[in-house]
């Protein structure tokens, strides 16, 4: 594991979890804080990348519903709880 690894909070590895999922064509930077859909590439597509990344990488099986629900990352973050 790199320093930089180590020294990431959980939340901070979520988020660069989530960019690496939505794989969005224009960099974004992003908080915690951010709104989905306040980010110029989020549809349906990169939601079912966040579904998957859920999946794949938490082993935490989430419904559309749930997504729906949720306004900021740290919504999506929460979650995993």
């Amino acid at each position: 594991m790199t320093q930089t690894a180590q020294n990431m909070t959980a939340i901070e590895q979520f988020i660069e979890n989530f960019l690496i999922a939505v794989d969005f064509q224009t960099p974004v930077e992003v908080s915690p804080q951010t709104e989905l859909r306040s980010l110029p590439e989020w549809d349906s597509l990169a939601a079912l990348g966040v579904i998957v990344m859920f999946d794949v990488d938490y082993g935490k099986v989430i419904i559309d519903e749930e997504l729906k629900n949720c306004v900021t990352l740290a919504d999506l973050y929460k979650l995993l709880g």
